[in-house]
């Protein structure tokens, strides 16, 4: 069941938006996105001549202050063995609060993963947008295992209504 018409997938899902019901916004003029899929989302909207009110990002992937070793380190265990690291991945994505997530699973590819780790936001791109009347809106877990949340609370801030759930991981 596909509950936001504009919503874009994470990293190793796909349909997963009724997931995140309680907080989508869903319409014509909406564009959503879910960690790797928050980028895609945001990307979308930078780049569309096509009206868009609202953007929600859920759990946006945000590693622009990791160091490279640690994307590097991420690649490689990856390349190594794709399946645990994907298992690892999801298991991490389910903490503090298990949801059943196995019929939204898709194989991530490096390729995926590599973007998503080695993205940067641009503060000037988020500006410009707000600007031109876009309204954000930024979800995140206080306890999430895959992003540091506090950090990217305190990156986006600046350019959307952020919302901080304390007992919350990454799947809010």
């Amino acid at each position: 069941m596909k509950i936001c018409k504009n919503f874009f997938s994470g990293f190793c899902f796909e349909n997963e938006s009724e997931l995140f019901k309680e907080y989508l916004v869903s319409n014509d003029f909406t564009v959503s996105g879910f960690s790797y899929g928050a980028i895609k989302a945001f990307e979308y909207v930078l780049n569309s001549k096509n009206r868009v009110d609202k953007l929600q990002l859920l759990s946006p992937a945000f590693f622009q202050t990791k160091d490279d070793k640690f994307k590097r380190m991420q690649l490689m265990f990856f390349k190594k063995d794709e399946n645990s690291y994907i298992n690892s991945f999801l298991e991490n994505v389910k903490s503090p609060i298990y949801k059943d997530i196995e019929k939204y699973f898709k194989k991530g590819s490096f390729e995926e993963l590599e973007t998503l780790l080695n993205y940067i936001w641009i503060e000037d791109d988020l500006e410009k947008l707000v600007k031109n009347g876009l309204k954000i809106e930024v979800f995140l877990g206080e306890k999430d295992l895959i992003i540091d949340s506090l950090v990217a609370k305190d990156f986006f801030k600046n350019y959307a209504t952020v919302y901080y759930f304390k007992d919350k991981g990454h799947l809010l």
